[in-house]
């Protein structure tokens, strides 16, 4: 019964003076409310003829809003009165259009489209968890409901990362095409792939005449290049606990994730080729293939259900992939954390392999807390210690990276707002220098 059965007690029992026989009214009201609850009761259309269906967006990009469908079909013989409450987990961010208290009329053999617009907080996969349906009877007194009926129907939006670096992409591009030799005005790009020769004039590099040819013609020739094309590149996303780590206002997995989308989108324009793998203890999603233009946003929606797992990362796990998988030279670009006791109990094992095959960059995100602790003056006794323990775990990070860089590993040691433009910049670099 809902609150107009209470009400109408209330207002039966104001008419108790004028009864000879309280008890007897108290009766008599009481017997007249449940017989009109019984009545709305059976008026009520059941909701066994109810048939519910969703449509709408399947994905949106975090921070953005996504609009996402409920269908009720009446097929009873009676007016649907209901009220309707399309419940989705708390991260999904659900404003429906009609309030849940609001109710909603359906005539017999219609239907009703009821929206709700969907601004998720998290990425990742954001089901829709229950739909409670409550058919009212015409006089409001009674309702049906009951849990199942209509059954829930499915949906599930997946939230792509914000991927906020993209900003950087035009001024990366601008130097991918210096290199390439393809933007007006700026000369041919350095590179070690060989392209042509031409006549020496003025201002050309000495150091890139061909004298074999020059002999052979009598006349002074230079030697072209152009950058490394059709390269491979692999990324590796480290989604082991060191990933869990807050770095202002996300984890260190999410500051990862945008770093390797900005790195992929730029490394496809040079016609590289790019394979994604994610692990920890085991792999949680791998992407070959992800340079082509069709491909790229199966990457965001693969990365997008990617979450930290509080498990030690398995280095000897990603080594064995790597060299099982990708057999020809590559760059590896692995996105962890430069922690000693994971990289150093895990990584440096198996760095002299992965290094005879492949070059190897590490990109890691610096924690703002121990640029805070180090740079800020103490104020209380205790600021010192706090201040000798960032002190010493920056020495640690320092000398991993020294051990690293004597094994021939590139390190991109930034804060995490500059970690994807300096990973894109690393990137550039070794291609103009011919190292990849």
């Amino acid at each position: 019964m809902t609150w107009r059965a209470a009400a109408l007690l209330a207002a039966g029992a104001l008419t108790l003076p004028a009864w000879p026989a309280p008890f007897v009214a108290v009766a008599v009201m009481t017997g007249a409310v449940l017989l009109l609850c019984a009545l709305d009761f059976g008026l009520a259309a059941p909701l066994r003829a109810l048939t519910v269906e969703r449509d709408g967006e399947r994905s949106v990009r975090l921070g953005e809003t996504a609009t996402v469908t409920l269908h009720l079909h009446n097929a009873a013989g009676r007016t649907l009165r209901a009220q309707l409450r399309d419940a989705w987990v708390p991260s999904a961010g659900a404003r429906p259009d009609v309030p849940p208290g609001r109710v909603v009329q359906v005539a017999p053999g219609d239907s009703v489209a009821l929206p709700s617009r969907l601004t998720p907080t998290r990425r990742g996969d954001r089901p829709a968890v229950a739909l409670t349906v409550r058919s009212l009877g015409p006089l409001g007194l009674a309702f049906r409901q009951r849990t199942g009926q209509p059954p829930t129907p499915p949906w599930t939006l997946r939230v792509l990362p914000r991927f906020d670096s993209r900003r950087h992409l035009p001024e990366k591009l601008s130097r991918l095409r210096v290199l390439d030799g393809t933007q007006v005005g700026q000369g041919r790009g350095a590179g070690t792939e060989f392209d042509t020769l031409h006549d020496y004039v003025p201002g050309d590099d000495v150091r890139s005449i061909d004298w074999r040819a020059s002999a052979r013609r009598a006349e002074v020739l230079v030697r072209t290049w152009r950058p490394e094309r059709d390269r491979r590149l692999v990324c590796v996303l480290d989604t082991g606990r060191t990933s869990a780590v807050r770095l202002g206002d996300e984890p260190r997995l999410d500051t990862s994730i945008d770093a390797a989308l900005l790195l992929t989108a730029l490394a496809a324009r040079a016609g590289d080729r790019v394979d994604v793998l994610a692990a920890d203890a085991a792999p949680r999603a791998s992407v070959i293939g992800a340079e082509r233009p069709a491909q790229w946003p199966r990457l965001a929606f693969a990365l997008a259900p990617l979450q930290p797992a509080l498990v030690e990362t398995d280095f000897h796990l990603i080594a064995g992939e790597l060299l099982r998988r990708h057999r020809p030279r590559s760059l590896v670009v692995l996105l962890t954390a430069l922690e000693p006791g994971a990289l150093g109990a895990g990584l440096l094992p198996v760095l002299p392999r992965l290094t005879a095959r492949h070059r190897v960059l590490v990109a890691t995100s610096q924690d703002p807390v121990l640029a805070a602790l180090t740079s800020a003056p103490p104020r209380h006794p205790g600021d010192a210690y706090g201040a000798a323990a960032a002190w010493r775990t920056l020495a640690e990070r320092d000398r991993l990276a020294a051990i690293l860089a004597r094994h021939g590993v590139a390190v991109v040691d930034v804060p995490a707002p500059r970690l994807a433009p300096a990973l894109a910049d690393a990137y550039l670099h070794l291609k103009a220098t011919g190292r990849l």
